[in-house]
């Protein structure tokens, strides 16, 4: 194992109560499904990508890993606002690799069984749940999007029970480390101002080593932090990503998308719109995105304040300052990009109204998110019929009278638009369908997907088929944790 990665365990010099050392239970019957070896190159792993039983025994646990350190991280978290001790519950980190530029990355494998985090669950994970993972993961990185990514997957061989019996599977994941603002939740919750300062420590040497030596490190970090997630969710934003569970235990330190559960892609414009099957509510529906990323670096905010200041009231008053100005950042950062997608190369005080004129008419019309933006850059497909209404020949009148002012460049115009716009999104009937496949064991339609998947912003792919949204289905679309 060892000669294919180069690993080191830094994470285990912190104190104790933050993880536990567990070895990995052996699997019945490993079978590798899919493996990532562009992604393995570019980490400087060396594993050999033709060797299936080899690479299913390595991503299975089925090795002599006795000397290895492996470990469950443990962590607290809001989940839709309640607070609770939680941990990996059905993960367990190999260790983190080294680069050959030094660079760290966890790698971590989900699925492979209890530990004492579980919470009277199995600690398995079902193949579907894995595989979505690996493809929205997959997806989001080729947007240009920060976020985990997916390694291998693998079938255990055994089933496990959900609502259903299912094929048992481990997926293995690679972050940039997997310190959330749950772990500063548990690591305040112990009440030892000595072991939050080592997590906190620790977490600048990994992510903000450029600010040790600035006087206010802590609320300098908590700063970064901030415009992290708030470039993130514009991200999101962009493409109608919607997560889905944004709870304070899926939101990482480093600024990556991490936990591929409930989460899609929005096809009609609809800001209420959420696929959990879980948030009855919409608390974590696509307009609120920004306004819980808020909410949860609010909590972060929180567990430093013992080491802002020993003065309490003061210690808040810094805090609060820069949690009041995160809207204004969003909203700063959500019409630049706004901007980007609509070819507008300059500011103008009228951009706002223009593009909240352009997202009411496509509530209005359930236009399709995506393709809105992508038929903006070629004209001709604007004579398709939902443009003909009076109401968007006034908008995009509006529109290129405004494009066409002060600094217009064709040429950069469009360059704007095809950078930001992309034209492959992972639509969710083709999800499900390349799930369903893989499932009966036919891996093609996933391997054809993802390769399309690597290009999303090609406007010279003839693939009508991946572009289109589905429109026959009239129930709404809902996704699992699958946990």
């Amino acid at each position: 194992m060892n000669s294919y990665f180069n690993f080191e365990n830094t994470y285990t010099y912190l104190p104790k109560c933050f993880f536990t050392l567990q070895d990995i239970e052996e699997v019945p019957s490993p079978d590798l499904v899919i493996f990532n070896d562009k992604l393995a190159k570019s980490l400087d792993i060396n594993i050999p990508s033709n060797d299936k039983k080899e690479l299913a025994k390595i991503f299975s646990g089925n090795f002599n890993n006795k000397n290895m350190n492996t470990f469950a991280q443990a962590y607290a978290g809001h989940q839709f606002g309640h607070f609770t001790n939680l941990g990996d519950g059905r993960a367990l980190m190999l260790g983190e690799h080294l680069n050959k530029c030094g660079k760290r990355f966890d790698v971590q494998m989900k699925g492979s069984g209890v530990t004492p985090y579980s919470r009277q669950g199995d600690g398995k994970a079902a193949l579907g749940p894995m595989l979505r993972e690996y493809i929205i993961s997959e997806a989001i990185h080729y947007l240009n999007i920060p976020t985990t990514r997916s390694l291998s997957v693998i079938k255990t061989g055994e089933d496990v029970f959900r609502e259903k019996k299912l094929k048992g599977s481990i997926l293995t994941r690679i972050a940039s480390s997997h310190i959330r603002v749950g772990t500063f939740q548990y690591a305040a919750a112990q009440q030892d101002i000595k072991i939050l300062k080592s997590l906190f420590d620790y977490t600048v040497d990994r992510h903000y080593s450029e600010l040790k030596n600035s006087n206010e490190i802590f609320i300098e970090v908590l700063k970064e932090f901030s415009l992290k997630q708030i470039n993130l969710i514009t991200h999101w934003m962009r493409v109608g990503f919607i997560h889905g569970v944004m709870n304070t235990d899926n939101m990482t330190l480093s600024g990556e998308t991490i936990d591929y559960g409930p989460c899609a892609f929005m096809n009609s414009y609809d800001p209420n719109t959420k696929f959990s099957s879980i948030d009855h509510m919409g608390r974590y529906c696509y307009k609120n995105q920004p306004i819980i990323a808020q909410w949860n670096i609010a909590r972060f905010a929180e567990t430093l304040l013992p080491l802002i200041s020993s003065d309490l009231d003061e210690a808040i008053k810094k805090a609060e300052d820069v949690i009041k100005s995160i809207p204004e950042t969003y909203k700063t950062c959500w019409l630049n990009m706004m901007r980007k997608k609509l070819g507008l190369v300059d500011k103008d005080n009228e951009d706002e109204n223009i593009i909240n004129s352009l997202l009411s008419w496509m509530e209005k019309n359930n236009a399709d998110f995506t393709n809105t933006f992508i038929d903006l850059m070629n004209e001709e497909n604007l004579d398709q019929s939902i443009y003909k209404s009076n109401d968007f020949k006034n908008w995009l009148e509006i529109y290129k009278k405004r494009k066409l002012s002060k600094n217009f460049s064709k040429s950069k115009s469009l360059k704007l638009m095809q950078e930001n716009n992309p034209v492959i999104i992972p639509r969710n009937h083709i999800v499900e369908n390349v799930l369903s496949s893989a499932d009966e064991g036919d891996l093609k339609p996933l391997n054809k997907f993802l390769k399309i998947l690597e290009n999303p912003y090609d406007n010279n792919l003839k693939i009508s088929n991946y572009y289109k949204t589905d429109i026959k289905s009239g129930e709404p679309y809902m996704t699992f944790c699958g946990t």
